[in-house]
């Protein structure tokens, strides 16, 4: 989807605050369920929405609150199936189309087993395709709610911070409180873009 379609989501929420709770849960589900993935900008959206909370134009409990519950339910649909109907899932869109994307899943799947329910999350190419995979390989129903909760704690606040962070360091230059909050939260993002790297990289070795 192009970027009109973001801006056009983005301005409905701005001017319906109401709504932000319930929008916010379809793009995160739709970002998280194995088949629709591929269509739902989930990662933009709610990037740019986190933007609009420094401003007051929405509060930040029901877009986390929303991103965690759209997560967690697109992950555990997605999961369901792969264990319900694995057998058939090969022949559907969009694998049918793009294997590449079930092959990739199954490898994430062999190299981290439980653990990648947690960590796929975080991971792009493969964060809706790794819960239909452990469905298929037939992962204990428990071990995957808890890593699918988990992971959605903190998946939601991570993809909105930004936004609420840059607006608000952004609003206190304006204000002539100086250049600090700007360089502190620049700081921040740089060290834990390391850190990220860094963690990837050695669980890639293993």
């Amino acid at each position: 989807m192009d970027g009109s379609y973001i801006e056009q989501v983005i301005g409905f929420i701005r001017l319906h605050s109401e709504w932000t709770g319930p929008i916010i849960f379809l793009v995160a589900f739709g970002e998280s369920f194995a088949f629709l993935s591929l269509l739902v900008p989930g990662t933009a959206i709610m990037i740019a929405a986190g933007a609009l909370v420094p401003e007051g134009i929405i509060p930040v409990a029901p877009l986390i609150l929303g991103g965690v519950a759209g997560a967690s339910l697109g992950d555990g649909i997605s999961y369901w199936l792969g264990r319900r109907f694995g057998h058939i899932v090969p022949g559907v869109w969009p694998f049918s189309k793009r294997p590449e994307l079930l092959r990739s899943g199954h490898e994430f799947f062999a190299r981290h087993g439980g653990k990648s329910i947690f960590i796929g999350r975080f991971f792009g190419p493969v964060r809706a395709v790794v819960p239909l995979v452990a469905g298929m390989m037939g992962m204990p129903a428990h071990r995957f709610w808890i890593a699918n909760i988990a992971s959605a704690l903190i998946w939601a606040p991570m993809l909105t911070l930004p936004g609420i962070f840059a607006v608000s360091a952004w609003k206190m230059i304006d204000q002539e409180e100086g250049w600090w909050p700007l360089l502190l939260f620049a700081g921040v993002m740089a060290a834990l873009v390391v850190l990220w790297l860094a963690w990837t990289y050695r669980n890639g070795k293993r």
